[in-house]
C-alpha cells in the first residue's frame, strides 16, 4: 500500500491523541472517527497510514513508550536493567501501566489487537531483553543452564500488574528498581 508520509511531529500528535483517547474511553470504545475528530484529520488519512485501529494503537504505544531503538549495553546486567528503567519517568510509568492493563483485557476478545501488539511492541521488547540476557551470559553474570532466564520477561511484566493489586500502589521506578535487585537479579545471576 502506498502512503504519503506524515511529518514526525504530526505522527507524534496523532499517537498522543490515540493514547489520550484510550485512557479516556478504553480500547473497545475507541474509534477511528474519534481519532480523526480529535486530531482534525480524515479517516482516509488514518487508514492510509495504518490498516486499522489495532495497528494504530500498537504503533502509538510503541512510538511513545520512550524506549526507542537504542541498544542498552552498560557492561553489566544490573546496569543494563537500570538503564532500561531510566527511559520512563514515574508519571509515564503510571499512565502506561493503566493503559496496558486495559489493553491486555481487550486482547482476549480481539486477536487483531493481540497480533499488532505482539508485532510492534512485545516482540521488539523481548528481542532487546534477550540481547541483554545473552550478553550477561557471555560475561559470566548468568550461569549456563540457569532456567530462570526463560522467565525473565514474565518476572519483569509481573511487576507491572501485581503491585497495584497487592499493595494498592502504582508502579514507580523506585519499586521497580528494588524489585529488580531483590527478585530478578538474584534469580538470574550466577
Amino acid at each position: 500500500m502506498t502512503r504519503s508520509r506524515l511529518t514526525p511531529e504530526r505522527e507524534n500528535e496523532l499517537f498522543e491523541a490515540v493514547l489520550d483517547l484510550l485512557r479516556e474511553v478504553g480500547y473497545d470504545a475507541l474509534t477511528m472517527d474519534a481519532v480523526a475528530a480529535r486530531t482534525r484529520s480524515s479517516k482516509a488519512t488514518l487508514y492510509r497510514q495504518w490498516r486499522g485501529k489495532p495497528e494504530l494503537v500498537a504503533k502509538a504505544i510503541q512510538q511513545t513508550a520512550g524506549h526507542g531503538d537504542a541498544e542498552v549495553d552498560t557492561g553489566s546486567l544490573r546496569g543494563d536493567f537500570r538503564e532500561m528503567l531510566l527511559h520512563t519517568d514515574d508519571c509515564r510509568m503510571e499512565q502506561d501501566s493503566a493503559l496496558m492493563r486495559g489493553l491486555f483485557q481487550a486482547i482476549h476478545s480481539n486477536p487483531d489487537l493481540h497480533q499488532a501488539l505482539r508485532d510492534q511492541l512485545i516482540e521488539p521488547e523481548l528481542k532487546k531483553l534477550r540481547t541483554v540476557l545473552r550478553r550477561a551470559r557471555e560475561r559470566g553474570e548468568i550461569r549456563a543452564g540457569n532456567t530462570a532466564v526463560d522467565f525473565a520477561a514474565h518476572m519483569m511484566l509481573g511487576a507491572f500488574f501485581t503491585r497495584e493489586i497487592i499493595e494498592d500502589k502504582v508502579l514507580d521506578r523506585s519499586f521497580l528498581s528494588r524489585y529488580i535487585d531483590s527478585v530478578v537479579l538474584p534469580a538470574l545471576e550466577a
